[in-house]
């Protein structure tokens, strides 16, 4: 099947990270920016085929969002490809990338670097059995496989198969001897290999993935690249996706405030309540809203403090942590011009 027959726009993307792009996060962020491109934190095919919980739910206002797939076996990833599209994703990514040893011990995430037979064959089995985009996000290389020449052989491979979307972080990964979270940092960020891909693959849609921490350092790498995916900067300080809309995707529609982002968020924190989520399952995502504002590091340290207890009644807190969380932000910000304004009379 055609793998772009429902072609995205992947301008500006927000990488999968385990434990923090959940559902509630992505809707958090879709009420900042209404066309990045979301990706859910990685998902395995055993946890999709076997697991007792549902994987595969988001909210309808996340589109567009992409399922990260964590796996090996061309049949099961077909399968939970399938089961994405009658779910409705708009897209379907394999993870060649994560260096954790849990995903090396299932075969799947960077190590598949070194087995491109093997990911060409998931790209084959899932495209015969679904209509909408199957990517690949990888690394630049792997433990001693690191020399260019054996990246291009592993996108070859790949592109050959019928994949003709990638997202490269552009670090290798040392699948033994560092931590998940060093992967992500010591590897020095080696840009000019993903540059020199996009030149010798002119027909595939690249996007870049590391290192960026400003929308102008995106737009640098947008003139050599297709795309760019921001990470750990988004999950620190949300609020850098505030000026995307109207910068990549054209879009004159005027940017929410903070304020109205929180506000924004109160039905929504009431209606997962109602399905059994905590407050703070959704809160813990806003904390960087504020981030480098004045206020900040009492929005934080409100909802932090607040965020998993119980309100004064014995209820379980809810919408109104967030509701408290800002005005305590305009308190300490009106304390803070009433001394300043005292200073200067």
């Amino acid at each position: 099947m055609n793998t772009l027959s429902a072609p995205l726009n992947r301008t500006i993307s927000v990488a999968p990270m385990l434990d923090w792009t959940d559902k509630h996060c992505r809707y958090f962020l879709r009420q900042i920016s209404k066309h990045a491109l979301l990706y859910t934190e990685m998902v395995t095919t055993g946890a999709i085929i076997f697991g007792k919980g549902d994987y595969l739910a988001f909210n309808e206002a996340e589109h567009p969002v992409a399922l990260q797939l964590g796996g090996s076996d061309p049949a099961d990833m077909a399968r939970c490809a399938v089961l994405a599209q009658e779910r409705g994703y708009d897209e379907v990514n394999i993870n060649v990338g994560c260096p954790s040893d849990r995903v090396q011990n299932g075969r799947f995430g960077a190590c598949l670097m070194a087995e491109p037979k093997t990911v060409a064959d998931c790209i084959n089995a899932m495209q015969k059995e679904v209509d909408i985009p199957v990517t690949v996000k990888s690394r630049i290389g792997i433990d001693d496989m690191d020399e260019y020449k054996d990246l291009t052989d592993f996108i070859q491979v790949v592109a050959d198969a019928g994949c003709e979307i990638f997202t490269v972080h552009a670090r290798k990964a040392w699948l033994k001897g560092l931590s998940p979270k060093e992967n992500r940092d010591i590897p020095p960020l080696m840009y000019d290999r993903v540059y020199a891909l996009k030149e010798e693959f002119p027909h595939l849609n690249l996007s870049i993935n590391g290192g960026v921490k400003t929308l102008d350092d995106a737009a640098l790498h947008l003139d050599k690249l297709d795309g760019v995916m921001i990470g750990r900067e988004v999950y620190s300080n949300p609020f850098i996706l505030a000026d995307v809309d109207k910068r990549f995707y054209q879009d004159p529609a005027p940017v929410p405030s903070r304020e109205e982002i929180v506000h924004a968020m109160l039905p929504y924190v009431e209606k997962q309540m109602a399905s059994g989520a905590r407050a703070w399952n959704i809160a813990r995502h806003m904390l960087g809203l504020f981030q480098g504002q004045p206020g900040g590091r009492v929005w934080r340290r409100y909802l932090s403090q607040h965020g998993t207890g119980q309100s004064k009644n014995g209820l379980q807190v809810g919408p109104e942590l967030l509701v408290n969380a800002l005005a305590a932000v305009n308190e300490a910000r009106a304390t803070a011009k009433a001394y300043q304004d005292s200073r200067v009379s």
